[in-house]
């Protein structure tokens, strides 16, 4: 089986970006759909069969050696919220992580050719296996027409990142008044639309890399077209 092309730097680099993309793409769909679980659960919005079944001995419902009355239909509706809300938190905490290092690696990626490097793919650094995520900031494209768009979708990141670092700072403290706890709540608010807002910089970011991108692009396509006039000049006469 002959060997796959190997790919130009600027394919390489899209194509890692978009594997970023891709990964934030499913953990947030993922995300969704677990919410969905939970709230198909939700004793406030369900109608909880009145029904109940009669349970004698040893049970995982009942008290072991007595006679109880239990309410099926309740007990798997808690029972469903229970491992729904752990799935929620799991898959919430890797959708946070996964839309974070999306926009940030493509930030990294868009800086990069910025500054005339060619690198092939998106390099990140981890301490202990997580994913550190590099700065977030992409200056420098105030031609570009949607940099303003991009620019309000970073504002709004960071405001995001500010009240987590609010909030966690409110939550350590000893003692909480009620002000505080009203300013904590807000601040956890804010803060819960990171993951969205991270993944909407990173929508803007990587159209941030295809423009950035024009010109190596270009250039590739210079060299490919010189390269086969000189093949077809080096071609003896027929």
């Amino acid at each position: 089986m002959p060997e796959k092309p190997a790919q130009h730097w600027t394919e390489s680099l899209f194509d890692s970006v978009y594997a970023l993309y891709e990964t934030a793409r499913e953990y947030q769909a993922a995300y969704q759909s677990a919410r969905l679980a939970r709230d198909g659960v939700d004793f406030d919005r369900r109608k909880i069969h009145e029904g109940r079944i009669k349970v004698s001995g040893p049970d995982i419902w009942g008290t072991p050696g007595r006679i109880g009355r239990r309410e099926p239909h309740a007990n798997a509706l808690a029972v469903l919220d229970r491992l729904y809300g752990s799935l929620l938190s799991e898959i919430e905490e890797r959708y946070d992580q996964a839309a974070l290092i999306y926009a940030s690696g493509t930030a990294w990626a868009v800086r990069a050719v910025q500054r005339g490097e060619q690198p092939a793919h998106v390099t990140l650094v981890a301490d202990r296996d997580v994913l550190v995520p590099p700065p977030l900031e992409i200056p420098g494209l105030d031609t570009w027409s949607d940099g303003p768009a991009l620019d309000a979708a970073y504002n709004a990141l960071v405001r995001c990142t500010e009240a987590a670092e609010y909030g966690e700072e409110l939550g350590d403290q000893d003692y909480i008044s009620d002000h505080a706890a009203d300013e904590l709540t807000r601040a956890h608010a804010v803060a819960s639309g990171m993951a969205d807002a991270s993944y909407a910089y990173g929508l803007l970011a990587q159209r941030a890399l295809n423009f950035v991108l024009l010109e190596p692009r270009r250039a590739r396509e210079r060299e490919i077209a010189l390269a086969r006039a000189e093949a077809q000049a080096d071609r003896p006469a027929q």
